[in-house]
């Protein structure tokens, strides 16, 4: 039996270069795929493979006494969803051009938002009605297929965008609105949290576990609504089988969580298409200027 594991870990680490040939090798000897980043800030890794291979991942890693109260979330999946085994050391777990800003200590992120389990973010959504804003603390093509109900999206093509975006004066009239943010499986709310309390914004929470562990406690009956983007073979998942679809065709608009890698193979951007469309080889691009490029690579 096979299963995806998805952890972080915002924790002081002394040598990244160390802990990842650690990584590497211990992931390697039992024959798990996926991809681990390591920085001075901490750890961040999903790797598929056979669930006892995990489990023995989990122990060991969980030696090393900065993650030993790490939380691993468990996905459907396998190894095969990934390529390969990619273990690198960055400046940062996540990209958002913060290294020297952001803090860590044992505990964790320095001044992050206050973390809500999923039952929380529901009773504070009871408590405070339409004042709580959901911030995505996403990519924009992320939310297009998926968010929370009424949620604040911000327009970022990558996690680098979002200082720009916070600074930009857009969201200024949230700076004295609860606002929760939610990602993926939490890690780059542990950032952006930290980044908008520094830039004003006075009452900032963050969902703890992201929209995985919202999804797994309410599945599709309530706030959120759509499809997860995930990073690996499987594109997207569900929660139900009665997820809303609310991802419209780049081409003709038609109802969709379906995304395409770009028919231009040096194009690292993805085509959210529907399966009629899809059917159309001339649409499988990103744009007019990507299909220029691979008209003109095999003529050439």
């Amino acid at each position: 039996m096979q299963k995806i594991i998805l952890y972080y870990k915002f924790t002081p680490i002394a040598d990244p270069v160390t802990m990842k040939l650690w990584q590497k090798s211990l992931a390697a000897s039992l024959n798990l795929k996926g991809r681990i980043l390591i920085s001075a800030h901490g750890l961040n890794g999903t790797l598929g493979g056979e669930l006892e291979d995990l489990k023995a991942y989990i122990k060991a890693t969980k030696e090393f006494s900065g993650f030993k109260d790490m939380v691993f979330k468990w996905s459907d999946g396998t190894r095969d969803d990934f390529p390969r085994l990619n273990v690198k050391d960055r400046d940062e777990i996540v990209a958002f051009n913060a290294a020297d800003e952001l803090r860590v200590d044992e505990n964790g992120v320095v001044g992050g938002g206050v973390h809500l389990k999923p039952k929380q973010v529901n009773e504070l959504v009871e408590k405070r009605g339409d004042d709580v804003v959901f911030f995505d603390g996403r990519n924009a093509h992320e939310a297009a297929i998926g968010k929370f109900k009424n949620a604040v999206v911000p327009d970022t093509h990558t996690s680098h965008d979002f200082i720009k975006e916070l600074e930009s004066g857009k969201y200024d009239d949230l700076k004295d609105k609860p606002v929760v943010t939610y990602c993926t499986g939490g890690i780059r709310c542990e950032i952006l949290s930290s980044l908008m309390i520094n830039r004003g914004f006075k009452e900032v929470y963050q969902m703890d576990g992201g929209i995985v562990k919202y999804g797994e406690a309410y599945g599709d009956d309530g706030l959120w609504e759509g499809s997860l983007r995930v990073f690996d073979d499987r594109m997207t998942i569900d929660f139900s089988d009665h997820a809303a679809v609310i991802g419209k065709c780049s081409h003709c608009k038609g109802q969709t969580n379906n995304y395409e890698n770009c028919a231009w193979a040096n194009c690292n951007d993805l085509v959210l298409i529907c399966l009629h469309c899809k059917q159309n080889p001339d649409l499988l691009f990103h744009s007019e200027a990507c299909r220029t490029q691979a008209t003109q690579s095999l003529v050439a």
